[in-house]
C-alpha cells in the first residue's frame, strides 16, 4: 500500500458521497418547504461547529494531506461557504485538486517529514505518522459529523449514503 492508494482514491470516492448527501439535504428542505441555511448552519451541540464547518474542514484536511505528503504547500481557501450549492462547489474543488496528484507525485512521501502546527505548536512527523494520526482521522471524523447533522435534522440517508456504492 502506498500514501496515493490511502489518499486520492478515498478522499475523492467520500468527498463524492458529501455531495450526494448534501443533494439528498437540498431535496429534503424543498420537500418539507424550508430554507435549506438552516441545515448549512445546523449542529449537533451548542460547542460544535455547524455543517459548513464541518465540510470545509474535511475538504481542508482532504486538500492540505494531499499536498503536504507531496511535498507541496496546501492551497489556501477563504471559508465564505453559505449555501448548499457554495458548499458542493467547494467540494468539487477540493476532489479535482486531489485528483490531480499522480501516484508519482507520493514516492516517499511515507518517509517525508511533514511540518504542522498543533495548538500552535511545530511537530513535525513522517508522512506515515502525518497521515494516520492527523489527516484521516480528522477527515472521517468531520465527515461523519457533517453526515450526523443531516441525519439529526430528518434528511433521509442511511450508512449506504455514506459509504456509497461497493463495488
Amino acid at each position: 500500500m502506498n500514501a496515493y492508494d490511502l489518499t486520492v482514491p478515498v478522499f475523492a470516492r467520500l468527498l463524492g458521497n458529501l455531495e450526494t448527501l448534501l443533494d439528498k439535504a437540498a431535496a429534503h428542505a424543498e420537500a418539507k418547504k424550508f430554507d435549506p441555511a438552516v441545515l448549512v448552519q445546523a449542529r449537533l451541540a451548542p460547542d460544535m461547529f455547524p455543517l459548513v464547518k464541518q465540510v470545509q474542514i474535511a475538504a481542508d484536511f482532504a486538500k492540505g494531506g494531499v499536498a503536504r505528503l507531496t511535498g507541496a504547500e496546501p492551497p489556501k481557501w477563504e471559508d465564505t461557504e453559505s449555501s448548499i450549492a457554495e458548499l458542493k462547489a467547494r467540494i468539487a474543488r477540493t476532489r479535482e485538486f486531489v485528483e490531480a496528484h499522480t501516484p508519482e507525485r507520493f514516492v516517499g512521501a511515507l518517509e517525508r517529514q511533514v511540518e504542522i502546527k498543533l495548538g500552535g505548536q511545530p511537530v513535525a512527523l513522517s508522512g506515515l505518522d502525518y497521515l494516520n494520526r492527523v489527516v484521516l482521522p480528522n477527515f472521517y471524523f468531520h465527515l461523519v459529523t457533517a453526515y450526523d447533522i443531516l441525519r439529526h435534522n430528518g434528511v433521509d440517508i442511511g450508512k449506504r449514503d455514506y459509504l456509497g456504492p461497493l463495488p
